[in-house]
């Protein structure tokens, strides 16, 4: 299933669905929760409520995202696209198909099979020296690599969920080829949110989103590093439940996203259906955890992965 045109066959399972299953007849009652909706602005690090929703007028701090726009340019992308596309991509859920570079790995048993992993493909050597550079993605070493392929003829899409924390680190790191895309964050904590008047926000955003997913920003991409927004003294603040707010990132076309601390491990991130309009694909990166890194109880096999993937003469497997 070699390049970019195949749209056929059906990869789910379980609750999972897609397009091509559901004309067949299959179907399943999806949850649609009422939410309050907010969007991420880059610059002020800080989830903004939506115009024209009861959440407009609001904001509140949200820390753990770096957006890095133009990550590549256009002939780069072209090139990475092209030779993703020489190599086979396999059916995936919920009407994704996909390229894996790493280790075999059954997570509910924590078990690791090393076998057949050869390591990162050879064209993101360039991407991680490049990652490098910017300081959140200090000390970075990526052991995994996941290539999507999303379509909008499959409806292609990926639920809500938290990536495992066993195996993989602090850091994710994704990088939005071909389109424009949405990445919606929730959380199912009955925690409280404080949210304050944007009356009181020091400056205005600079930054605008529909739910279309289209973005314009002119983010400094070497300021990574984002400061949370101080709400000022008498702002007016009101307190909602964790689980009733969503946040939409947007990710603009070769932008790089990078989920960590509380992004990463308290809210969970999924790509809705309507967010895909056209081919997209992307390609995650994921880090060691603690364990398998120098001091860890897994130290020598971290170190053999590591070996192994940054030798860059990876086959998906």
């Amino acid at each position: 299933m070699a390049g970019g045109g195949d749209v056929s066959g059906c990869g789910c399972k379980g609750i999972r669905s897609c397009l091509l299953c559901e004309a067949a007849g299959r179907e399943l009652l999806k949850e649609s929760p009422q939410t309050k909706s907010f969007t991420y602005i880059p610059k002020k690090g800080i989830a903004l409520g939506v115009e024209n929703t009861d959440s407009a007028g609001w904001w509140f701090s949200y820390p753990g995202v770096c957006l890095i726009e133009d990550f590549v340019t256009e002939d780069e992308e072209r090139e990475m696209v092209h030779t993703m596309d020489l190599d086979d991509w396999r059916l995936s859920q919920s009407g994704r198909r996909k390229q894996d570079f790493g280790p075999k790995v059954n997570f509910k048993k924590q078990k690791i099979k090393v076998g057949s992993f050869t390591g990162l493909p050879n064209f993101s050597k360039v991407l991680w020296e490049r990652m490098k550079t910017h300081l959140v993605l200090e000390g970075f070493l990526p052991v995994e690599q996941c290539n999507l392929d999303y379509n909008s003829d499959r409806g292609s899409a990926i639920d809500s969920h938290y990536d495992d924390s066993w195996l993989w680190g602090e850091r994710l790191v994704s990088l939005n080829l071909l389109s424009d895309t949405v990445l919606t964050m929730t959380n199912s904590s009955t925690d409280i949110l404080q949210l304050f008047s944007s009356a009181n926000l020091s400056g205005e955003p600079t930054e605008s989103l529909n739910l279309n997913g289209k973005y314009s920003s002119h983010l400094n991409n070497a300021q990574c590093a984002l400061q949370d927004s101080a709400p000022h003294s008498g702002t007016q603040t009101a307190l909602v439940p964790c689980s009733e707010v969503e946040v939409a990132i947007c990710l603009p076309r070769r932008s790089l996203v990078v989920l960590y601390g509380k992004a990463r491990y308290s809210w969970k991130h999924a790509i809705h259906r309507q967010h895909i309009k056209q081919r997209r694909v992307c390609s995650t990166f994921r880090e060691l955890s603690a364990e398998f890194m120098p001091g860890g109880t897994q130290e020598k096999l971290g170190q053999m992965l590591l070996e192994i993937a940054l030798g860059f003469q990876g086959k998906s497997v």
